[in-house]
């Protein structure tokens, strides 16, 4: 007898057992305009208000950083609406429907980009909270040092790994309601800060050049949406088959998009009011912020940060638990989920407490560096969905003798070389272990990794529509032969019945 048979209904909605298997038919009872939650909740956070920073940091002007902040924002989580209509195709993980394109085993090799960028973003966002957390306390006079910084590191990990090891019905009731209390704080925060506004400096920016627009639209790109592209299906799983794919598309873009965009646009006119909170943000993006505000706000401010990056470690660490599932790890999902737990508490310590390089430093080279091939990755996986038009066969992506066979060298290879070329194409130089990158800017006449397209993020962009448009022109035929498949056997075991 399987352990979820001898649970009660209630102890089965309140620690999820499910794990990368196919989601029953009886539990699949969300409702699209249900995904507004869990990715306006996931980012709420005032972490976006950092990001004006970071695009001004590319030397554009007000509105051309509107411009890349509300069409990046958006566009980006329309690419994650498109991924997760597969889920409520497939009924299963994100890491688990892309074995329709790279093969059962085959998957395995971006599960693992999949995993590392998950894993990665679950620290980043624990790092913010660690870093905003010593700030506060520290102008409230009530400590800040080494001693503040382990116990905030070790606060904050605990309620993440707690929520995600409880799983899909927890999280899902824990986000509506992070979703209207972060919403709330912010809009606080947003007018408490409303008087540091100094629209003759912002509207007197100078303009940048088209490549600075682009590299800003890039980072952009990377860092909201294609940051959670890789598990867009893990919530659209539980929606009935007859969803809409369109409504699919549409609460996830604008969940996930909404908050963002507000934020972003704030975040310009503060940043772009102050050059020294500019500045200030690119080692400490959340506790900078504190510093226009009454003291009497600090802790509410402080509440607001914390748990609206827990909230968006919470999707990130359920998540890279069912990507390790998929790559194999032989444990309950609950444990999956502790066992990154634990990878995101070692990596949080480390950066806070051993890393010299300043926090954006490394948020950038690690965005670009892991966004190019999970970004070959999603075009491959968005035109495999273009191109089918019937429900995947579920049983065949746990099968490597089925349809969508064991390893599929194309899809694999055309990751792999969407990858080679995009890296050649992007620079982090500023971090020294990424100086590697940007082989193909000198040969292909773009100045070298000193030149105008230097930090322009090009190779993102080229590796997904790259990604995209091989596999549309190339692959059509293979996934007419697997739909084919998928009809035959249905003929056949109508004919025995």
């Amino acid at each position: 007898m399987s352990t979820s048979s001898v649970l009660s209904d209630r102890e089965r909605r309140l620690v999820e057992t499910n794990g990368i298997e196919v989601i029953a038919e009886s539990e699949r009872t969300g409702r699209a305009r249900d995904l507004f939650w869990p990715w306006f909740a996931a980012n709420v956070s005032v972490f976006g208000l950092s990001w004006g920073a970071f695009v001004l940091d590319f030397g554009i002007s007000f509105w051309q950083a509107v411009l890349v902040g509300v069409v990046g924002v958006v566009l980006s989580f329309a690419v994650c609406g498109v991924i997760a209509i597969a889920g409520k195709r497939s009924s299963t993980p994100t890491m688990v429907l892309s074995r329709a394109a790279f093969g059962v085993r085959g998957q395995k090799v971006p599960g693992v980009v999949s995993w590392l960028l998950s894993i990665g973003w679950e620290t980043v966002l624990a790092i913010l909270a660690t870093l905003a957390t010593a700030t506060v306390l520290t102008r409230l006079g009530w400590g800040g040092g080494t001693t503040t910084k382990v116990l905030a590191a070790v606060v904050v990990a605990a309620l993440v790994v707690a929520a995600s090891v409880m799983g899909y019905h927890v999280i899902m009731r824990l986000q509506s309601v992070l979703t209207w209390v972060t919403g709330a704080l912010s809009v606080l925060y947003i007018l408490f800060t409303l008087d540091e506004v100094r629209w003759s400096t912002v509207s007197a920016l100078p303009g940048g050049s088209a490549t600075a627009v682009l590299g800003a639209f890039v980072m952009v790109m990377t860092g909201f949406g294609l940051g959670w592209v890789n598990i867009a299906s893990d919530w659209s799983r539980y929606l009935p088959r007859q969803t809409p794919g369109s409504q699919v598309v549409v609460w996830n873009t604008v969940g996930g998009s909404l908050a963002p965009v507000i934020l972003v646009v704030f975040g310009l006119l503060l940043a772009g009011s102050s050059p020294d909170l500019k500045k200030s943000i690119a080692a400490d993006p959340i506790g900078a912020l504190a510093a226009a505000l009454p003291t009497w706000f600090l802790l509410p401010f402080l509440v607001v940060a914390v748990l609206g990056l827990v909230s968006g470690a919470v999707l990130g660490i359920y998540s890279s638990g069912l990507t390790l599932l998929s790559l194999g790890l032989p444990v309950p999902r609950p444990a999956a989920a502790a066992v990154d737990g634990v990878l995101l508490t070692l990596g949080t310590f480390y950066v806070v407490f051993v890393a010299s390089e300043t926090f954006l430093t490394q948020f950038q080279g690690f965005l670009i560096t892991l966004g190019v091939p999970i970004a070959a990755w999603a075009g491959i996986v968005m035109a495999d969905i273009v191109l089918r038009r019937r429900d995947y066969d579920e049983p065949a992506l746990f099968d490597s003798r089925g349809r969508y066979g064991d390893v599929s060298w194309f899809a694999v290879g055309l990751m792999l070389l969407c990858s080679l070329v995009g890296w050649g194409l992007v620079t982090n130089t500023s971090a020294g272990w990424l100086q590697w990158q940007g082989y193909l800017l000198g040969p292909l006449g773009l100045g070298g990794k000193e030149g105008d397209w230097a930090y322009a993020g090009l190779g993102v962009l080229v590796s997904l529509v790259l990604a995209f448009v091989a596999y549309a022109a190339l692959r059509r035929g293979t996934v007419r032969r697997q739909e084919d498949l998928a009809v035959e056997d249905v003929r056949a075991a109508q004919e025995v019945s």
